[in-house]
């Protein structure tokens, strides 16, 4: 049986497994005599006379390029050449040397992890087929934050920014004496710091202790992605919240993943990437809607079945407050022949950004590898979601999910308008 409102389809992260739909390849290049080896990936209609977006992915702390593969194959899937390569000293001890890039962990800081990226970057754009005026940078955690920093220093040459967790605690961390895991005198700083799987040298913690990573953000001036999840025990969502302010109004879309921790799963995985794929597309959020199961009415078994998921909840955006009124319903049948059919209905009852009392009704199923929801609303404000091409992305936690409902910036700007009269 399906679990939350569809969001666990078993092909919700096909673009993380689906490895022969794509061609990959092995790639190095240097910085300063230091060889850098990582993945390329091609779209599946790859042809060498073609210019192509580039996407160059960006590990965390102690990881490698294979961590970042899944969201590679996703940017190969929606037409990108992207990258995705081993820092210089990063990794952990007693992983395999074929997924290491040269250096030791002792001379890898966060300034040399910037430096390997902007290496990355000038081979990816120096190739034939790729458009050096169409580059995303993207990284999870210590390599959203070095993703941001190069961003700041390459300006108009990144199109878009995409940080995942970053690790914007890290100065915090160095000033306290426990970066990287580690327990020192912030004072007295040895030589090694002792990590737990790998060994850093005190120029690492000498480099960002008198650092403001919200000052270096800001000097690049694209738009920015930033995905962050609530319940971060690593990386506090208030470093986002933070991040977020210091960038120009409506430069940076923050999004909150309600119960997220610093990790994701696979399917936690294909959500962020649901969500960047509408944030390359220009696409703008409008509705966030909080969905709480209450219970389901299950029947049949084996190659039939049906599965009636009722649910509450409530939205809080600027163009629309108010609650799911009553309990809306997913309906979801399962066929041996025809597959997994779903289609979530609910109505919720509030307030426009007017403060007009209105309501807002909903529909959202799934129309190939997207959810295609249709609205239908009494509100002068929110009339244009009428008939609109709206798309939804789910992001499952325990006991119910997030549904993030996007429009085209048209869309957008005509709500902005309406609701400032």
């Amino acid at each position: 049986m399906l679990l939350t409102i569809g969001h666990f389809i078993k092909d919700k992260g096909a673009i993380f497994v689906e490895k022969n739909r794509f061609k990959e390849e092995l790639f190095t290049c240097e910085r300063e005599g230091l060889t850098i080896r990582g993945k390329q990936f091609y779209p599946a209609d790859f042809a060498a006379d073609r210019k192509y977006p580039v996407a160059v992915v960006s590990h965390g702390f102690k990881g490698n390029y294979t961590d970042m593969e899944g969201y590679c194959r996703g940017f190969a899937g929606i037409g990108y050449v992207a990258f995705s390569f081993s820092f210089c000293g990063g990794g952990q001890n007693g992983e395999p040397e074929a997924s290491r890039s040269d250096g030791e962990s002792t001379d890898m800081t966060v300034l040399t992890e910037v430096e390997d990226l902007l290496a990355v970057i000038r081979y990816a754009q120096g190739l034939p087929y790729t458009d050096a005026d169409q580059l995303a940078l993207a990284g999870y955690s210590q390599g959203g934050f070095v993703s941001g920093m190069a961003a700041a220093r390459c300006g108009d040459a990144v199109r878009r920014l995409i940080m995942i967790s970053p690790a914007l605690c890290i100065p915090d961390h160095a000033r306290r004496g426990c970066l990287g895991g580690a327990s020192y005198d912030p004072g007295n700083v040895p030589e090694l710091l002792d990590c737990e799987n790998t060994v850093l040298g005190r120029r690492f913690h000498e480099e960002v202790a008198g650092m403001e990573p919200f000052l270096e953000l800001s000097a690049y001036r694209g738009k920015v992605l930033l995905i962050h999840g609530t319940a971060d025990t690593i990386v506090h969502y208030s470093y986002a919240v933070r991040a977020q302010a210091g960038y120009q109004e409506g430069q940076c879309h923050l999004q909150l993943m309600r119960n997220q921790g610093h990790g994701y799963d696979e399917n936690q995985c294909a959500a962020v990437f649901d969500s960047i794929r509408q944030f390359l597309a220009d696409r703008e959020e409008i509705l966030t809607i909080q969905v709480f199961i209450t219970h389901c009415d299950e029947r049949g078994e084996g190659e039939q079945w049906k599965n009636d998921v009722y649910f509450t909840g409530y939205c809080d955006t600027k163009y629309f407050r108010g609650v799911i009124t009553p309990e809306g319903c997913d309906a979801q049948e399962y066929c041996a022949e025809t597959g997994v059919k779903m289609r979530a209905e609910y109505t919720l009852k509030g307030l426009d950004a007017c403060g007009e009392n209105c309501s807002v009704h909903i529909v959202n199923q799934r129309a190939g590898a997207e959810w295609k929801p249709t609205v239908q609303t009494d509100s002068p404000v929110l009339a244009r979601l009428n008939g609109a091409d709206l798309t939804a992305v789910l992001e499952g936690w325990d006991g119910g999910l997030t549904v993030r409902i996007f429009s085209d910036r048209r869309t957008h700007f005509y709500m902005e308008e309406r609701g400032k009269d």
